[in-house]
């Protein structure tokens, strides 16, 4: 007789079992939930009434305004992957960083992070930059896999700069709000950047003929021309920014409200760069529809699972199998980032999000973590599953676009120092939590507990007086 104690480890390795061999994440948590499901049944852990709870989970998923911010926060995404605005900042910045060694690594970091706060996808800042910068790198003789690495590196600090999507799936599994996971993703996404910048910094001095500058035949503008053409990719950058982040942090908006605004203002940025087709709006609506049917079907699909495992006490055995580990709440989240990190492997951070951190949010509720410092944590770890050689998606867009002369072992070798960085900033917001907590609204510093409210009783009337009240 099967005890209830094995079902949650025999789900999880069924799990792993259907996803090594290839099959799509979300039909594999349909089918081991449901297979599970009916073996429960039948083994009466749960009745058949616990399944009913399934249509009304779907039905809360399929309702969920929130999850509206995804389409839209992808169509604007994509409508700016074709408007030509990245071409712009780029080459502006270029020619602005282009006298000092590693001045086109300095540009990219710093368009990467702008292309980051207005898109949110990695495929458009991989995709734009390497089409613009790794053609001028390879001419001006940078080290190819300073060069690649930049690229692909600076691509992925997309999904910790808000709007990201990874922020705003996190945000609904957590149960936080939007605002509040892009409010605590302002630090380390600031530190970020500035690791990078650190490391070109340092290869610069040490190493600068890994990084030249360019020579003075390549800087085409000068003066106030090229601060012109620098600002006038800028401040339609900033603009789109402030309607998309600063509705959100001001109050003025919900995310979804705000994803609506940017999907309009981009289209609004490809009219006044000419770019605006209607076969532009075609192929941006059909990618939005590709990418959020794959994350609703992956939520489903992690809704069924979840609620089987729920139901043979699987969250009991998550949380026997952590709330043990020593070191109390930083031996917790170093071995969960350690998970999370090789799990990013094999897994999508769409995946990730769906079918781990439901399981990983109540222990570390119960040992007292901020689940918004939480959720940041792993956003940061999660962005290196762009990076990992040989499966990074970021490798990949940077592979098809690269010319032929640029080797696959360049781009691999030339990730791993940034993933490195990456695993260095997963450590400062480990042991640094003000970097994440900090930012975040702290109230109005009163315990409610401690508020008592006296309402006074009314004046009790004479008996033979009619009643009042005061």
């Amino acid at each position: 007789m099967v005890n209830v104690e094995v079902m949650p480890p025999l789900m999880f390795g069924g799990l792993v079992v259907f996803l090594l061999i290839g099959f799509p994440v979300a039909f594999s948590l349909s089918a081991v939930g449901l297979f599970f499901g009916f073996l429960s049944i039948e083994l009466g852990f749960f009745t058949p009434a616990y399944l009913g709870n399934l249509p009304l989970r779907v039905f809360g998923i399929l309702s969920n305004d929130l999850l509206l911010a995804i389409p839209f926060f992808t169509l604007m995404g994509a409508i700016l992957e074709r408007c030509g605005l990245a071409e712009d900042l780029l080459e502006g910045t270029g020619q602005l960083f282009g006298k000092v060694p590693g001045g086109l690594a300095y540009a990219v970091i710093i368009v990467g992070a702008i292309l980051g706060a207005i898109t949110g996808t990695v495929a458009a800042s991989v995709i734009a930059m390497g089409m613009i910068s790794l053609p001028i790198m390879m001419r001006y003789g940078y080290d190819m896999r300073i060069a690649t690495g930049v690229i692909a590196a600076s691509g992925t600090i997309t999904q910790v700069i808000p709007p990201s999507l990874v922020l705003i799936v996190l945000g609904d599994q957590l149960g936080k709000s939007v605002g509040d996971m892009y409010a605590g993703a302002i630090g380390p996404s600031i530190l970020q950047i500035l690791l990078f910048v650190a490391f070109i910094a340092g290869v610069s001095i040490f190493a600068p003929h890994r990084v030249p500058a360019l020579p003075d035949e390549a800087l085409t503008q000068r003066g106030w021309a090229l601060w012109w053409r620098v600002l006038k990719g800028m401040v339609p950058s900033i603009v789109l920014i402030f309607l998309v982040l600063g509705t959100i942090f001001l109050g003025l908006a919900t995310p979804t409200e705000a994803g609506a605004m940017g999907a309009v203002g981009a289209a609004g940025l490809a009219v006044l760069n000419g770019r605006f087709t209607w076969a532009l709006i075609r192929e941006a609506m059909g990618n939005t529809m590709r990418i959020t049917a794959m994350v609703m079907f992956i939520l489903i699909g992690a809704t069924v699972f979840s609620l089987v495992f729920q139901g043979v006490d699987g969250s009991l055995w998550i949380e026997h199998l952590l709330s043990g580990l020593p070191g109390g709440q930083v031996g917790f989240l170093i071995f969960v980032n350690i998970f999370v990190f090789f799990l990013a492997f094999f897994l999508d951070f769409f995946e990730i999000a769906f079918i781990v951190v439901p399981l990983l949010a109540p222990v570390a509720a119960k040992l007292g973590i901020d689940l918004v410092w939480f959720g940041v944590l792993l956003c940061v770890n999660m962005q290196t599953s762009f990076m990992h050689p040989p499966f990074g998606f970021a490798l990949f867009y940077l592979r098809g676009i690269a010319p032929k002369e640029v080797r696959s072992a360049d781009i691999y070798w030339g990730a791993i120092p940034w993933v490195g960085l990456q695993l260095v900033l997963v450590a400062i917001v480990i042991f640094w939590p003000e970097s994440v907590t900090y930012w975040l609204d702290r109230g109005t510093g009163v315990d409610p507990s401690t508020v008592r409210i006296e309402v006074p009783l009314p004046e009790m009337p004479d008996d033979d007086a009619p009643p009042v009240f005061r």
